[in-house]
C-alpha cells in the first residue's frame, strides 16, 4: 500500500498535497482499495468553498457510495474535470491524476493538525 511521506492525511482517508497557498485533495490508496472500482465521482460543478468536516461530494464504486469530507476549509480553486470521463483514475493513480479538488488554504493550522504518513499508517492499522 502506497502512503507517500510528503502528504498529510485526514481520518476520513483524504490526502492533502500542499502547493504554496493551496492544496490538492484526493482519497488515499487505502480508501480506493476499500471502495473497489470507482465508477462515478459527484462534485457540484458550482462548488465554491468547502468547510472542514462537511461533505463536498460523493464517490460511487461498484460496492458502495461514499461521502467525501473536507479535511480543511477554503475556497475551491479547481475541480478535476478528468474524473467526469475517467473516474477510474482514482483507482489507477490516486496520488496523481486521480486528485479530486484544489482548494485555497485559509488556515494553515487546519493543515498542520492533519495526520502525517506515520500517524495515518497507525490509523489504518499498518
Amino acid at each position: 500500500m502506497n502512503i507517500p511521506e510528503k502528504l498529510r492525511y485526514s481520518d476520513d482517508h483524504e490526502w492533502i498535497k500542499v502547493e504554496d497557498n493551496s492544496a490538492l485533495i484526493g482519497i488515499t490508496d487505502y480508501a480506493q482499495g476499500e471502495l473497489g472500482d470507482v465508477v462515478f465521482v459527484d462534485i457540484d460543478p458550482d462548488l465554491e468553498s468547502i468547510t472542514k468536516g462537511d461533505s463536498f461530494g460523493t464517490i460511487e464504486a461498484v460496492k458502495t457510495v461514499s461521502d467525501l469530507f473536507a479535511p480543511y476549509s477554503g475556497k475551491v480553486l479547481e475541480i478535476n474535470e478528468k474524473l467526469a470521463d475517467e473516474p477510474q483514475l482514482i483507482n489507477t493513480d490516486p496520488y496523481g491524476e486521480g486528485w479530486i479538488i484544489k482548494v485555497e488554504i485559509t488556515d494553515l493550522a487546519e493543515i498542520e493538525n492533519l495526520l502525517d504518513a506515520a500517524k495515518y499508517k497507525e490509523h489504518i492499522g499498518q
